[in-house]
């Protein structure tokens, strides 16, 4: 409500919380903010799994109550650079509300330091091709666990999917999805949040709007109130660390390519 005050005055937020802590201002995002699509910039820290902070902390439900909001944008970065680059596009490349979630945790880029750039609002992008009839679209840093798994299945000459990184849960890029939905017969969502209203189920009713008649695999937190653990147990034990992801992948793909490399 304070950010809301000064987005008002003309000045732009960015509004640092949990995103746990943010589950109890959900009204006051709502009303407060992206009624009147104020030009709040909200940063949501320990997205996902947090590990030992214990079930409290969880931030597995941001993806869920926030792409439900009107007038809201919701991103998630793949790394420190793409957190730099939608910090930028929050600032310079849009003026109403937009959440940015990201996890606890250490960063994925030994080189971190990049020029921000202006992203095009809900927009993806193909990370790697693979050699198979199966497609992975991951939305933010769970996609390094999906590069990992990829990396395992290239390294032992089996079958890889074409990995997709959405970038945006809200807008969803819909032409893109078109686009995949054309060309693979068999689809794995991963994220790092509940399955429930979740990415997942965003591009499972994109989907169906388009009609497709595709496999819909969807990977992320399940609905329970995970155990406490480190994240890497607590990703094994949803299913999304690499290894997981890796095994979800040959299941589909019988760990053989169906086309030429």
């Amino acid at each position: 409500t304070f950010s809301a005050g000064m987005a008002k005055e003309g000045l732009i937020p960015f509004c640092n919380i949990y995103s746990s802590f943010a589950q109890r201002s959900f009204d006051q995002i709502i009303h407060d903010v992206c009624l009147a699509r104020y030009h709040v910039i909200f940063c949501l820290d320990r997205a996902g799994l947090v590990g030992e902070d214990g079930a409290t902390h969880q931030g597995a439900f941001d993806l869920a109550y926030l792409r439900i909001i009107p007038n809201l944008i919701v991103a998630a970065p793949l790394n420190e650079h793409y957190l730099q680059h939608l910090m930028y596009t929050a600032y310079k490349g849009q003026d109403g509300p937009m959440a940015i979630r990201y996890p606890r945790g250490k960063g994925s880029c030994i080189d971190w330091q990049v020029e921000p750039e202006v992203l095009p609002i809900g927009k993806g992008r193909i990370l790697s091709e693979g050699n198979s009839h199966v497609a992975i679209l991951s939305l933010g840093a769970i996609g390094v666990e999906v590069q990992k798994a990829i990396g395992s299945l290239r390294k032992a000459e089996e079958a890889c999917p074409t990995h997709y990184d959405m970038v945006f849960l809200k807008p969803l890029d819909e032409e893109l999805l078109k686009e995949i939905a054309q060309k693979y017969n068999t689809l794995i969502t991963v994220e790092d949040g509940c399955l429930t209203g979740g990415f997942g189920s965003a591009v499972g009713e994109a989907l169906n709007k388009l009609e497709w008649q595709g496999k819909l695999v969807s990977l992320g937190i399940p609905d329970e109130f995970i155990p406490h653990g480190t994240v890497a147990e607590q990703k094994e034990y949803c299913g999304i660390d690499a290894k997981m992801i890796a095994s979800t992948i040959r299941s589909l793909t019988g760990g053989t390519s169906s086309k030429e490399d």
